[in-house]
This record gives structure tokens, sequence and C-alpha cells, in this order.
């Protein structure tokens, strides 16, 4: 039985990906600080869910020192999946700290630990926000991608940086994964399908930002899990190791001086905002009474993924249609909240 540590185990996408690797007959080692981000019952909602004889909960911060490497020291796990971070573009304006903590230390800590006891692969959450002022798409991880529009996305690229040199200097596989919107049941209630359905049911307006006039690439989540499940095997190589010239797949990120790589999960696909919210009023039944609001600082106007290097690399590619995977979340809010 192969071990993978994750990160951010009570989180939305790290409570899918526990649950699908238990299914698949991994050991899992969840690590979640509960934080009071949202509501901290909500995490403990997922954990429970995913009491099993395989699944080992770990309350504590990423960033804590030390922490982490224990958790390497007593489990050897074969893969990591970091997803712990300090999430939303928004609350990094109001409070910036939290993101360098989480994201920066809390990463450093997780590469400090693989150094010392290097898994088969690590995987590493990164976002589509470190596209940020780009306007060539859909977005394929060969872009450059040097001016991001807010600090969240600023720690995320810097991240991929870091991650970059010690797999370089330790030769520790890594694999960055850009997230792009993922939506579902158990999402997060800072985002924006839980808002409006909340709003919506509550009988109150929902805010609209840039009047509509916004484009996402809507990533269900039980998708984006397979994906990463998929992933875990496909690790990139070392320089030495390399077949050719040195590289990957057509069009791949892959770094011709570590076994390094950036990887696109998206739906391949961009989906207007306001058919966004057609879908969820079709799926309650109800009318949206829609406040327009302007372009909010640190946001994008669209995002649209390549994902044609996930599909050559595990021949998968997600594509729920949105008005599916929204249905399925509403069904979920109202049996969860009655």
């Amino acid at each position: 039985m192969q071990t993978v540590l994750v990160t951010g185990s009570a989180g939305f996408i790290g409570f899918h990906l526990s649950k699908i690797l238990l299914d698949h007959g991994y050991r899992v080692v969840g690590l979640d600080s509960m934080n009071d981000y949202y509501d901290v019952s909500l995490k403990e909602a997922r954990h429970k869910q995913l009491e099993h004889a395989n699944f080992s909960a770990v309350i504590g911060k990423v960033e804590t020192p030390g922490l982490v490497r224990a958790l390497f020291e007593e489990h050897k796990p074969d893969y990591v999946v970091h997803l712990a971070a300090q999430a939303g573009v928004r609350y990094s304006i109001e409070n910036p700290r939290s993101y360098l903590e989480s994201n920066i230390i809390g990463t450093f800590e997780i590469l400090e630990a693989a150094r010392a006891y290097p898994p088969k692969h690590m995987l590493l959450a990164s976002t589509s926000s470190a596209y940020g002022a780009n306007t060539e798409m859909p977005y394929q991880e060969v872009q450059r991608a040097e001016h991001q529009m807010s600090f969240y996305a600023a720690t995320k690229k810097s991240t991929e940086n870091m991650a970059h040199s010690y797999a370089h200097l330790f030769d520790l596989p890594i694999t960055m994964f850009r997230f792009f919107t993922v939506y579902g049941p158990w999402g997060r209630p800072d985002m924006a399908l839980f808002k409006f359905t909340k709003a919506i049911l509550e009988g109150k307006p929902i805010d609209v930002y840039n009047n509509g006039e916004m484009k996402r690439d809507f990533t269900y989540v039980e998708d984006l899990v397979e994906a990463i499940r998929l992933l875990l095997d496909a690790a990139p190589e070392q320089p030495g190791e390399r077949s050719g010239q040195g590289r990957g797949l057509e069009g791949d990120s892959l770094s011709p001086v570590a076994p390094h790589r950036v990887l696109n999960i998206g739906n391949n696909d961009t989906v207007q905002l306001m058919a966004f919210i057609e879908a969820i009023e079709d799926a309650l039944g109800m009318k949206a009474e829609r406040n327009m609001m302007p372009m909010q600082a640190g946001d994008v106007p669209a995002t649209w993924a390549d994902a044609s290097l996930l599909k050559a690399l595990t021949g998968y590619q997600p594509q729920t249609d949105v008005r599916e995977g929204v249905a399925r979340f509403v069904a979920w809010y109202r049996d969860y909240y009655s």
C-alpha cells in the first residue's frame, strides 16, 4: 500500500482528493490547520466523511517549523500533494501576511522535508491567477507569466520558482498544478457558486463583478482530483534520463535543468459569468436579483486553460458540463443545509 501525504485535507479540493485516493487503495495522511477563514464546521464535516482505516488526520499548520518534516520522517510518503494554502484573491488585499506565512513559508517547509526524505513525486498546487496580465487565450504552460495581478497570485508564482530550485538542486520530481475555477459539492463558502446559491435562496441580491463581463474556465472538482490521481505516476524525469533533445511532449513545460513541470488542470473551455448564473437559477428554479458591480482589484476578466498537456500525459481531460456540475452542487447544498 502506497502512502500519500495530502496537505489541506479538510479543504474543498483536499477532501475530494483524499476520498478518491482512499477509494483507489492508497493510505492517506491528511494535514489541515482547520483555520477559521471560513466555517470550521464544514471542514470538520469533510474530515468526518474521510474516516477510514487508511486515513490519518493531523491537525496543524503546514508552516509550523518541523511539523511537516516530522510527518515525512514518520510516514515516509511515496507521494505528496500540497494543497494547503491561504486561498482567495480578494482576501489577499486585506490580509497579505497570512498568504506569506501559509503559501510561501508553508511551501518552504514542504520542500525542506522532501529534501530530507525524498518522495517519488511531489505535486504542488498553483493557480491560473499566475498567468496574471496575459491576454493570449487559452493559457498554455509555456507562456511567460511575469505580471501577477494580486498578492495571492504572486505568492503562488513564487512557490513555482521555489519548487524549481529544489527540483534542480536536490533532484526532486515536482509537478506544479495551475488550477482553474474549481466548483462542486462541498465547495468553499467564499466562492461565487456557494455565495450566489445562498443569496438566491435567501432572497438577497448577488454581486456581479465587471458588470457580468467575465469568463472563467470552470472545472468540476471530481474531474480535477481524478486528473491529480492519474498524474501521481507521471513524475517529470531527470534531465539526464530524457531521450532525444531532453524535452518531453510537444508543448511541454518540462524544465531543461530540473525534474520540474508546470501543468494546467482545467475544463479546456470558457464560460460567460452570466451563463454560469443562469445555470444556478435553473438548478434552483429561482431568479437572482443582480447587483452589477465594477471589476474588483486584483481580478482578471477571463481565464481559459489549454489542457492538452494533461491529456497527453494521462489520456484524461476534464469534461463535466457546467450545468450538470452546478446542478450537483445545488443538490448537495440543499441536502447539507436542509
